[in-house]
């Protein structure tokens, strides 16, 4: 008898536990639908920007900040390209260059020399929400890390960028930055 009430314990405890985790999904970019300003990647993507931010490992702690500057442009075809300059507080030097094609869905598909697949924008309201795989050199060697890019316009010339860096579906760390539009 008491190891059924054992195993069925168990299991409560299992169920209680992927309950917990269904609970913590995180919002769907059509939550913000009704939120403004909204977002126009063409508008607000185009000429110079610039971005400041931190990383954090897995437990919260900052590990490095870094500058960015940023020049964004559109072809005639609608083809969007943001070349963006990174400086990080240790020296090092980054560039990566994103390519943005618009869908007839109204998303976008965004490609980088460091990103394995072309992710998927989505727009809605002040939000954009994109999932991709990123590569970064870690420890001298190529490590693979899911990005959920999270980005919320607060005026016309402020974007806040949240991201989450997950490898095997664990937190390794996360970034915070401000991208600004310049005059």
């Amino acid at each position: 008898m008491q190891l059924a009430s054992s195993v069925h314990r168990k299991y409560l405890l299992l169920i209680s536990l992927l309950a917990g985790l269904w609970g913590c999904s995180s919002a769907d970019v059509s939550s913000y639908a009704d939120n403004q300003p909204t977002l126009v990647l063409e508008d607000f993507f185009d000429g110079q920007l610039s971005a400041h931010g931190i990383v954090k490992n897995r437990s919260g702690e900052l590990i490095r900040y870094f500058n960015v500057t940023i020049d964004a442009s559109w072809d005639e075809q609608g083809v969007g390209t943001l070349d963006e300059h990174f400086v990080f507080d240790d020296g090092e030097k980054q560039q990566r260059i994103w390519t943005l094609v618009k869908q007839d869905d109204g998303s976008y598909l965004a490609s980088a020399n460091d990103v394995s697949q072309p992710a998927k924008m989505h727009l809605a309201g002040n939000a954009l929400f994109m999932d991709y795989v990123l590569t970064l050199q870690y420890k001298g060697k190529p490590l693979d890390v899911v990005v959920e890019d999270r980005m919320y316009l607060v005026n016309s010339t402020t974007i806040v960028n949240e991201s989450v860096m997950r490898k095997f579906g664990f937190k390794v760390g996360s970034v915070s930055l401000v991208i600004q539009k310049q005059s």
